[in-house]
């Protein structure tokens, strides 16, 4: 069984994890002070008592967090930032100021400053496991954490040996101790408590308790889908979660998530219970899921759901969709993105960049070098195309995705080979000899092809007749609906006082005036926020060069695109009432990126 998330920073998650198991169950050491007693029974008790005694629910968490600290010695003040620390630990994805914020704050205030602390708040990862997190009552959660701890360290040795050793015994502990204690300040707390001991089960045990919210718990064991999977006796909800998660790797491996959208669908949305009987029973699920809410995507992606339906639409009818639009404006971002969105997890995406030496027997299936019985020899191997569609027919109600990033750049009769053919006729019906086999080959219907074209490059004019035929092509351009709007949105969302970013971009397209060759909005939204000095290097070695090949035979234009020339064009435009969104700021205020 795998509970578990994998990739894009998890294995940092649970080592951060760990750390603290180390540092503050089994022993009383610190997370960003080793070799320091910060998490002991005493301190806990201080800054218990005092988070107790300043729990106001009218007032803001910093309100009450800056009450409870009014008087605190230094050792306080760390304790409740490494509390911090693990209470965003799991939350807030993309936006890591969120994160970084509440335990800086809290050790700048503090009356002794330690060097070693704001280096490690800068390693703070960030990723969501707990579900769909919110700002859900921070304050009521690091009170329940502090409680946890203090009845934890009240325990004997020998019992907390016990209890860290058996993760049912300690969820025993957590909530009978502490859920269902009579401790108003406890109590108060509500769903934010639930979801912190849930959040704590996890991390501590992520091999044994899902992240999951408690009301997504009883709704995945109310769903009628998986009604079958867990015995009625039982009356633990973790046990029947356990229950429901074997039954589902039966038929569809190991490796998912309950809210993989394939998954999601038969208990969280509205009508549910309406969509299926029983999970056997279910629709076929070799389509993008009809129900599957996009609105998490657009907030990622800073487009609209209306325009996400469309792609998901159009890969339905025809099966096979391609960005086309010139660099920087997201297109193999999206296209990653939407493929792992739909497909529910990692391992149902697959993704290859065509290159001018990229060949049939690289994509499809060719003979490559082999030693046998130490003898030098060839064997026949399977290219991207070829096992990407093995696997999406060994999950045939699971979508998968095979994206081709650069597809123009390749020969793509070449490449593809017979294989055209099957773009055009799917299903089991539709058959065709590969060159190197003697056996069948088809083109499942679950199986999705995303393909990204950059318009700059010249070597678009290699795209043929036959392959715009079998595919739908979807815009990217940096002056139209919906990528236009994309930078503006994101400068306002993570680098407040930089707008005037997307005004200078929009000076340069209009100047270029070259559609296929406009500069698109990904140069700038770097992970790690937006400063003037930041856009400055951008410009001068990234988008200058660009441009610089786009008027190769126009040289003396270069200067027009000097950043400094923009800005003031743009700032003489918003003078005279032409340009809007030039607002100045030093950015040094900029929102963090995502992770």
């Amino acid at each position: 069984m795998s509970v578990r998330f994998t990739g894009e920073g998890a294995e940092q998650i649970y080592a951060a994890a760990e750390q603290w198991v180390d540092c503050a169950l089994r022993t009383d050491g610190s997370l960003f002070t080793p070799g320091k007693a910060i998490w002991t029974g005493e301190l806990l008790g201080e800054v218990s008592r005092a988070l107790n005694a300043h729990n106001s629910r009218r007032a803001s968490f910093w309100e009450n967090l800056a009450e409870a600290l009014d008087g605190q010695q230094a050792p306080a003040f760390q304790l409740l930032a490494e509390a911090i620390y693990v209470h965003f630990l799991p939350r807030y994805a993309d936006y890591t100021r969120y994160k970084r914020v509440p335990v800086t704050t809290v050790i700048e205030a503090s009356p002794e400053m330690l060097r070693e602390i704001p280096d490690q708040g800068k390693g703070i990862p960030s990723l969501v496991m707990t579900g769909r997190d919110a700002w859900i009552q921070p304050f009521y959660c690091v009170m329940t954490l502090s409680e946890v701890l203090v009845r934890w360290k009240g325990l004997e040795s020998g019992s907390r040996d016990t209890l860290i050793e058996n993760p049912w015994e300690f969820k025993k502990f957590l909530f009978d101790r502490i859920y269902l204690s009579e401790n108003p300040a406890i109590t108060g707390g509500g769903a934010a408590v639930a979801r912190q001991l849930d959040m704590l089960l996890h991390l501590i045990f992520p091999d044994t308790f899902e992240p999951l919210f408690p009301e997504d718990k009883e709704a995945i064991c109310k769903a009628k889908a998986f009604a079958p999977f867990f015995s009625s006796r039982e009356s633990d909800i973790d046990h029947k979660i356990q229950q429901i998660r074997h039954a589902i790797e039966e038929k569809k491996g190991e490796g998912f998530d309950f809210y993989d959208s394939d998954i999601l669908r038969y208990w969280k949305l509205e009508n549910s219970q309406a969509l299926v009987e029983d999970f056997d029973a279910g629709e076929n699920l070799t389509t993008p899921p009809a129900a599957v809410d996009l609105q998490p995507l657009a907030d990622k992606t800073y487009l609209p759901v209306s325009f996400l339906e469309n792609i998901k639409e159009l890969l339905v009818e025809k099966r096979q969709v391609i960005f086309q639009g010139p660099p920087g404006t997201g297109k193999t971002f999206l296209a990653r993105e939407l493929g792992r969105f739909l497909a529910g997890i990692e391992g149902r995406v697959t993704l290859v960049q065509f290159h001018p030496s990229y060949a049939y027997e690289d994509f499809v299936q060719g003979f490559r070098p082999a030693l046998k019985d130490g003898q030098t020899g060839f064997e026949l191997r399977n290219g991207p195309l070829l096992r990407a569609a093995e696997r999406a027919r060994q999950e045939p109600r699971a979508s998968h995705y095979l994206i081709i990033d650069e597809i123009n750049r390749g020969n793509l009769a070449t490449v593809f080979g017979e294989s055209y053919f099957l773009l055009e006729y799917r299903g089991d019906k539709e058959k065709i000899r590969l060159q190197y086999s003697d056996e069948d080959f088809t083109l499942p219907e679950n199986l999705f092809i995303i393909g990204t074209m950059n318009t700059a490059d010249r070597s678009i004019a290699m795209v043929d007749l036959a392959l715009r035929r079998r595919f739908y092509f979807v815009e990217f351009h940096p002056e139209k609906e919906p990528v236009n709007g994309v930078l503006q949105q994101w400068l306002e969302q993570r680098a407040k006082g930089m707008e005037w970013v997307a005004a200078v971009v929009k000076e340069a397209n209009q100047r270029l005036a070259d559609a296929d060759a406009a500069i698109g909005p990904s140069y700038f939204m770097r992970p790690e926020g937006l400063t003037p000095d930041k856009v400055d290097l951008i410009w001068k070695h990234s988008v200058l060069p660009y441009i610089a090949e786009r008027l190769f035979n126009e040289r003396g234009r270069l200067a027009e695109f000097e950043l400094e020339n923009l800005r003031k064009a743009v700032s003489s435009g918003a003078e005279d009432g032409n340009v809007t969104g030039t607002g100045e700021g030093d950015g040094n205020d900029g929102g963090e990126g995502e992770a």
